[in-house]
């Protein structure tokens, strides 16, 4: 899998659908579907480790994970949260591991901390990793909408126009769900805009419609499914049969070898 196979996948108006999985079995189940890129979700990374999101403290899980899917027959993109260092020679050495194993990108976010620190890694990403899809992530419409919504705009775009600068392949801007604001970052980027679907959001054709080149789900699908875990155990518990797919123990176990059930 290469940098330019993976970018062709991002295109304006047929955006690439990213689904995020959290362990070897979602990732191969998710690419039987026919998904040709597969991300990583960082808080299914955290939460299996018994660690909290956002903090850096995953790096090795987050790299071992990398290492067990970057030789899998589709693209993967890897949610680093933010590069797991302050120091930009770090999250440079971090980008090239994960070319070495196969990776084909990188989720890089800013947590809404000063953007010449993000921009210094970022740029050493792309010298570190020079065939890895850098999405340069900023956190200024997330967890969701607050304070001046045209100042927060403003500098959204200094940011983003900062980040393609220093090298980004695309940009992403999880929390946004105005379909006004996410035009206007169409027009203004010269690289694809990545967004977070949410189900009170725009629906994925409207995304497309609005010039969105990427639509990444995040942690969605791993909250869905620890939400459909409880919902069985509820059920069971109270003397009523489960319903919804239920994958058989061959096909997990298929999962579970790379292989696909006949």
């Amino acid at each position: 899998m290469s940098l330019t196979s993976f970018t062709a996948l991002h295109r304006a108006g047929a955006p690439l659908l990213l689904p995020n999985a959290w362990d070897h079995a979602s990732a191969l189940a998710l690419a039987g579907l026919g998904f040709r890129a597969i991300g990583t979700t960082s808080l299914a990374v955290a939460a299996a480790a018994g660690l909290p999101d956002g903090t850096s403290s995953t790096r090795d899980e987050t790299l071992g994970l990398a290492l067990l899917l970057g030789s899998r027959p589709f693209h993967l993109s890897v949610d680093a949260e933010d590069g797991f260092s302050e120091d930009p020679d770090e999250v440079g050495e971090f980008a090239r591991q994960l070319a070495a194993v196969g990776a084909v990108g990188i989720n890089l976010e800013d947590g809404s901390g000063p953007a010449v620190r993000h921009t210094a890694k970022i740029a050493a990403a792309r010298a570190a990793a020079p065939g890895l899809f850098i999405n340069a992530r900023t956190d200024m419409y997330w967890p969701g909408p607050g304070g001046d919504c045209a100042g927060r705009f403003g500098e959204t775009l200094s940011r983003l126009d900062a980040y393609q600068q220093a090298g980004a392949d695309g940009v992403f801007v999880p929390g946004l769900t105005d379909p006004a604001t996410i035009a206007g970052l169409v027009d203004h980027l010269d690289v694809p805009l990545n967004i977070l679907y949410t189900p009170a959001g725009p629906t994925v054709p409207r995304l497309a419609e609005l010039g969105v080149s990427r639509i990444s789900l995040g942690s969605l699908l791993y909250r869905r499914a620890l939400g459909a875990a409880l919902e069985t155990v509820t059920e069971i518990r109270e003397g009523r049969t489960p319903k919804g797919r239920t994958p058989t123990y061959e096909d997990v176990q298929a999962l579970g070898t790379g292989a696909r059930p006949e």
